[in-house]
């Protein structure tokens, strides 16, 4: 354990790891096989019984983000190698995994993301203070003082730290309050995504190891719920090595950590990430060779369960009798004194804010039902309808718009109850409940969109508005019954959850010794179905049941959030609706026309090739102000001035951005006569014009040979001579916009160009002779003497941007007449060119 200290783990300390994690594998494996095997026993009786719940109303969509990613866009991450914030594109895709790239160029391209963050075990924060506060309890011996200053400087005032108990922290930051929500809604989805791994569809794998997880649990003496039982089986195993590890790793390396407290946590956290990504490594392997051994097994299993089925039901039901007799008496002792007293209390606490929760979703997807029917009752036309029905069949997994819904499950408070019934965090229920509102929520969007469809199918978009609104009547009917069974079926898990537990730590030191005796009555062929301590725990669930069912019973009764009374049951009440469940999803945008809004290019969608178009759940996020085009390397501003320990701040003078103006990309010159411009100097000459002649004058540009003489007496060639026209009662040419405005108002159709150009020089040059032929002699002797090839004194140079608002159009084209521009006087034919704007 001496090597620990190496962020590598060699030698020493990877073998000590390995070590300890093949201890705890070994005893999980053990309960896993035995767990396995009544899993699936319990699952091939309900076969052959029969029997299940009352079936939902709702229609269930069976891969409602095909073809979907959830959202993207760019935000800044600190990277600990170098201690700097740079900015990443982060995509996240259907699988709600959180992938980072150096650019949106990267992404588009399909290349593999830097990098993959699995969300599960995470906690999404907004505030520094919050991760202080979870940083300086993780570390024995040190007290940190709440007011020490952490040792990452955030570079913006909104932080988004993603912070895990073992693995690496991720930190993040955005520009304003509006993305920093938006953010926090996406990253709490991965979350609660990633935190529910396990899959209901493994009707023997699940339960085998739920059930392990919580036995090997209960050896060590925890009884309680499990925060960390979150994620795929590898995560969890991994979290469960963890568990019993990292209190023993701590307390022997964090006293030999030196540095200040910032440099001991940061090694510390490092440390841990380190063991955990070990840990994990070995956990995926080992369960997966375990899995598949237990499933090798399972098909002669299945043939011994069928054929002893009726011998083991008729043993079960013998042993269980016979602990009844040594557990009810002292079960409902424990029930009258510590148990009842208290759950309409928990119940209560449980209601409240699940029922606001369920509430909440039913009127989100009232409002946006009725902005659909308003589109076609305002005439938004075809392609704004398969719009907004694009985004209603996506809306359950809508971070931002679900959150009103989520949040209201954030305010369960179990104070007072968790220290009574050992229940470390109301996590775990406000976990579930949220993953329900969206899976009714998506339920009742896609049962909307089958009913819609098939009236359209039927009754034609003659009167689609009142289609819709009955649509939406029947859907809500059914929403309401279905989101009463759920939530019923919800409180009276939770209720078990608090309840079981406790009651199982209670009656442990008088019935856990006697229950090796029960084993004898088991006949060996049949003791791999049937477990004392399986059958023992179920006889404490029945002893409590009861007493549940009841209490949610007289809530049902009492009306109480809208909860129905079980007797009320809708049994078959649209078999016909049911047929729908097996038609494909509808496609609104195909059926109206609509393009996709929100998507976005992934080429990594199932079924697509390179640059296959996938619709985005959530708008792309931008930020305002920032520049794109160098992603990869761009700093937030001033991140440099950001101390990493503690000091003094240096002062430095600010600058205004808006004093700066708009950022301009650098740019390579990629034509001739941009380089020209570069390699040439050009000089501006200043001619009056009379006010009255000043609308008659036109800028234009040609070409000319002669030479000039500059301030420094250096003689320069003269290729082209540019006539701007300006108002004298213009600013300055100090005063002008700068570069990028002037491009900005240059940017016009070069074909329009092409055909203005010959009769934009001729006109030019014949209304500049009338506005010279004006003027005193003197002036015309000067102009005159520009175009010799006599010195010049210039009477105003300037190497600033000029705001030129380009040719005016003509309304006579004439054909061009010779020009004499000769530098001798002689006359030269000067055929059209290219128009050109030099920067004078």
């Amino acid at each position: 354990m001496e090597q620990l200290f190496s962020i590598g783990l060699p030698g020493a300390g990877q073998r000590f790891l390995s070590s300890r994690t093949r201890d705890v594998m070994k005893q999980f494996g053990d309960l896993y096989e035995k767990q396995y095997a009544v899993a699936l026993f319990n699952v091939v009786r309900v076969e052959i019984e029969g029997g299940g719940g009352t079936q939902s109303q709702l229609l269930h969509r069976k891969d409602p983000l095909a073809g979907h990613s959830i959202f993207s866009g760019s935000l800044f991450q600190y990277l600990e190698e170098n201690r700097k914030w740079r900015n990443r594109f982060v995509s996240v895709p259907k699988n709600y995994n959180i992938e980072l790239f150096e650019s949106k160029t990267a992404h588009d391209r399909g290349l593999h993301p830097k990098v993959s963050i699995n969300c599960a075990g995470y906690k999404a924060l907004t505030s520094m203070e919050e991760y202080m506060e979870l940083v300086n309890s993780s570390l024995p011996g040190i007290k940190a003082k709440p007011t020490n200053a952490p040792f990452i400087k955030c570079a913006t005032q909104f932080p988004l730290i993603l912070w895990h108990p073992y693995a690496r922290h991720y930190y993040f930051c955005v520009m304003t309050e509006k993305e920093q929500s938006k953010w926090h809604a996406v990253l709490q989805d991965c979350v609660r995504h990633g935190n529910n791994g396990l899959s209901e569809e493994k009707a023997v794998q699940t339960p085998a190891f739920t059930d392990s997880v919580r036995r090997y649990r209960q050896a060590k003496g925890h009884y309680g719920s499990w925060e960390m039982m979150c994620g795929e089986p590898p995560q969890i195993l991994a979290n469960l090595v963890m568990e019993t590890l990292l209190p023993e790793l701590r307390n022997a390396i964090g006293p030999r950590l030196k540095g200040k407290i910032q440099q001991r946590q940061r090694n510390w956290m490092l440390i841990s990430d380190a063991m955990y990504r070990q840990v994990l490594t070995q956990t995926s392997g080992q369960y997966a060779a375990l899995e598949e051994a237990c499933e090798a097994q399972k098909p002669s299993l299945d043939v011994r369960l069928r054929g002893d089925m009726d011998m083991l039901i008729t043993s079960k039901e013998h042993v269980i009798g016979k602990i009844k007799a040594l557990v009810m008496p002292k079960a409902e002792q424990l029930l009258r004194t510590s148990i009842q007293p208290y759950i309409s209390s928990i119940l209560e606490a449980l209601m409240e804010p699940t029922s606001r929760g369920f509430s909440e979703v039913r009127d989100v997807f009232f409002k946006e039902v009725v902005e659909v029917g308003k589109n076609s009752l305002n005439g938004g036309g075809k392609e704004k309808l398969g719009e907004q029905l694009e985004r209603l069949s996506m809306l359950a997994f809508h971070p931002v718009k679900m959150h009103s819904c989520y949040e209201k499950m954030e305010q369960l408070n179990l104070e007072g109850l968790q220290q009574r019934f050992d229940v470390s965090s109301p996590f775990v229920f406000i976990s579930r409940a949220q993953i329900l509102m969206r899976e009714q929520m998506d339920n009742a969007v896609y049962t909307f969109e089958q009913l819609l469809h098939q009236s359209l199918e039927s009754q034609g978009e003659d009167d689609l508005c009142k289609n819709i609104q009955k649509c939406q009547d029947r859907v809500l009917k059914k929403y309401d019954y279905d989101s009463s069974t759920v939530r019923k079926k919800f409180f009276r898990e939770a209720l078990l959850q608090i309840i079981i537990p406790y009651m199982l730590q209670q009656l442990a030191p008088s019935c856990a010794p006697e229950l090796p005796r029960f084993q004898e009555l088991i006949f060996e062929d049949l003791s791999r179905f049937l477990l004392v301590e399986n059958m023992y725990e179920e006889v404490v669930l029945q002893s409590v049941s009861k007493d549940i069912m009841m209490a949610v019973q007289e809530a049902a009764v009492q009306r109480r959030h809208n909860l129905y009374r079980d007797s009320i049951i809708l049994t078959n009440s649209d078999p016909n609706l049911h047929l729908l469940e097996e038609t494909p999803p509808v496609d609104w945008g195909s059926k109206f026309g609509a393009d996709d809004p929100d998507g976005s290019v992934d080429s990594r969608a199932e079924g697509k090739g390179f640059g296959g178009r996938r619709r985005q759940v959530v708008s792309m996020i931008q930020l305002e102000g920032l520049p794109i085009p160098y992603e990869s390397c761009l700093e937030v501003p001033g991140v440099d001035l950001i101390p990493e320990e503690d000091g003094e701040v240096p002062e430095v003078k600010r600058v205004n951005e808006e004093d700066l103006g708009p950022l301009e990309d650098p740019k390579s010159p990629d034509s001739v006569d941009a380089i020209r411009d570069l390699i040439n100097p050009v000089v501006e000459v200043v001619l009056p014009v009379p006010e009255e002649k000043l609308e008659d004058v036109t800028s234009g540009t040609e070409t000319t040979e002669g030479t000039i003489t500059m301030e420094d007496g250096l003689q320069e060639e003269v290729t082209h001579v540019t006539t701007v026209v300006e108002d004298s009662s213009r600013k300055s040419l100090r005063d002008k916009s700068s570069l990028q405005s002037i491009m900005q108002e240059l940017v016009g159709s070069r074909k329009q160009k092409e055909l203005q150009e010959e009769a934009a020089i001729l006109k030019a040059i014949e209304e500049m002779e009338m506005a010279v032929q004006e003027e005193d002699s003197e002036q015309m002797a000067e102009a005159s003497t520009a175009e010799s090839d006599s010195e010049l004194q210039p009477l105003a140079t300037d190497c600033s941007s000029r705001n030129d608002s380009g040719f005016q159009s003509l309304s006579n084209q004439s054909e061009p007449e010779p020009i004499t521009n000769g530098p001798t006087g002689q006359d030269k034919i000067t055929d059209p060119v290219d128009v050109e704007l030099l920067q004078v």
